[in-house]
């Protein structure tokens, strides 16, 4: 068995943003020592949001979606071993098998993403039926979508909807399926997800939520979707948004601690000392919001990874960046702020109907969260709302004539 060893290499198990991001924190917080990082794809790292946007439409070719362009590997010094899994890790040993080969490590990040699966139901492998996580999954859906095509969407929440807008953009004729009584809504509420319920009926999406997807019809491939409540829609093409699992196999197997992610404190160590974490599977103790959160989107997997990568050098830096997302669809481009969850209470301010306002989350009065649909360079003050953590005046962050920059010296409530 062959043996790399190296008592000052820093080994990084990921080949997206994360992973990529963390090589370019090592190096920039110091990191001289040697840098391998262990992709599954054949790719260099990538990044997720184009696969459902740019590269899906067809307006980017998939190196759109690259993060580490051609060089980067030569300018950041970092020795990418891509097309094969690592296999296991051995922490007593501080290596990682990879193949024949037992790769040694001083400091190890772990940035081994989500996996998208297909729910089990009957139907659900037949040809004809997608979801939307990888490059390869991007260009062979695009394939697919083409004018007049049948298309059943499973799934309301952002891939689900993306997928959907960019379907109906191609030509397609798209059925969008989920739970609730409106796209988004345990995200966004339901003042909200009826916006984006209106937008979508307006660009011809026929929305059928509630009932669950019991089957999929077919022989030898897709032909049509059931409904729990006997309904049988027709359809060419059915793609599952419904949702990503941690991909925490690795880490369970080395016996790290794990829960819904691998448990991190807020510098992105794991429970074992040389092992650091971001991305997807990092569910780390977060100091602004008072939990360990576990977040699964683009603006946390860079900055996560640039954080995880410079800690692993050597920094002892805390990751207290709140949780970040976009979301394009049609002409309605959105940005969130926040930690969306048990919020009690939504205060607008513009118009939904106009499709351009801010639509803050309350919970005991205090803001948690914060969507701007169609209105920009608002997003760090929302962001500061978020962080002040106190009660608000709800009649200031609804009023259009109080800019962001004031919202905190505004809108706190006086003790």
């Amino acid at each position: 068995m062959e043996s790399m060893s190296d008592s000052d290499a820093i080994v990084i198990i990921g080949g997206g943003l994360a992973g990529a991001k963390a090589a370019e924190g090592a190096r920039e917080a110091g990191w001289s020592g040697p840098i391998r990082l262990i992709g599954t794809e054949p790719y260099l790292p990538y990044e997720r949001p184009p696969l459902s946007k740019g590269v899906l439409r067809g307006d980017d070719g998939p190196q759109a979606a690259l993060v580490a362009k051609d060089g980067w590997a030569q300018a950041h010094e970092v020795e990418l071993l891509l097309g094969a899994p690592a296999e296991s890790i051995d922490l007593a040993a501080r290596s990682v098998r990879l193949g024949a080969t037992d790769l040694a490590y001083s400091r190890l990040v772990l940035a081994t993403g989500s996996i998208a699966g297909h729910p089990p139901i009957k139907g659900s492998g037949l040809p004809g039926t997608f979801v939307l996580r990888t490059l390869d999954d991007a260009l062979a859906l695009r394939d697919r979508l083409l004018p007049g095509t049948r298309v059943a969407v499973v799934g309301s929440s952002w891939i689900g909807t993306e997928v959907a807008a960019v379907a109906t953009e191609r030509g397609a004729e798209v059925t969008l399926l989920g739970h609730g009584e409106v796209p988004l809504e345990r995200v966004l509420g339901a003042e909200v997800g009826a916006f984006y319920a209106r937008i979508h009926a307006e660009h011809g999406v026929r929305l059928r939520l509630g009932p669950r997807v019991e089957a999929i019809d077919g022989d030898d491939a897709v032909e049509g979707v059931r409904l729990a409540d006997g309904t049988r829609l027709d359809a060419d093409v059915v793609v599952f948004g419904t949702g990503v699992r941690p991909d925490l196999r690795l880490a369970k197997d080395a016996g790290l601690r794990t829960d819904g992610g691998v448990l991190a404190d807020d510098r992105l160590r794991a429970s074992d000392r040389h092992v650091f974490v971001a991305g997807d599977i990092a569910e780390a103790e977060h100091p602004i919001l008072g939990a360990r959160v576990r977040v699964e989107h683009w603006g946390n997997a860079l900055n996560q990874g640039l954080a995880a990568g410079a800690n692993a050098a050597g920094a002892d830096r805390p990751y207290d960046l709140l949780p970040y997302f976009f979301s394009d669809q049609y002409d309605v481009g959105m940005e969130y702020s926040g930690w969306p969850v048990e919020f009690d209470e939504i205060v607008i301010r513009g118009s939904l109907d106009d499709g351009e306002f801010v639509a803050f989350q309350l919970r005991d009065g205090i803001v948690v969260g914060g969507a701007n649909v169609n209105v920009w360079d608002v997003n760090e003050g929302v962001q500061a709302l978020v962080r002040l953590a106190a009660p608000v005046r709800r009649e200031v962050l609804a009023d259009p004539e109080v800019g962001p920059e004031e919202w905190v010296a505004r809108a706190t409530v006086a003790d």
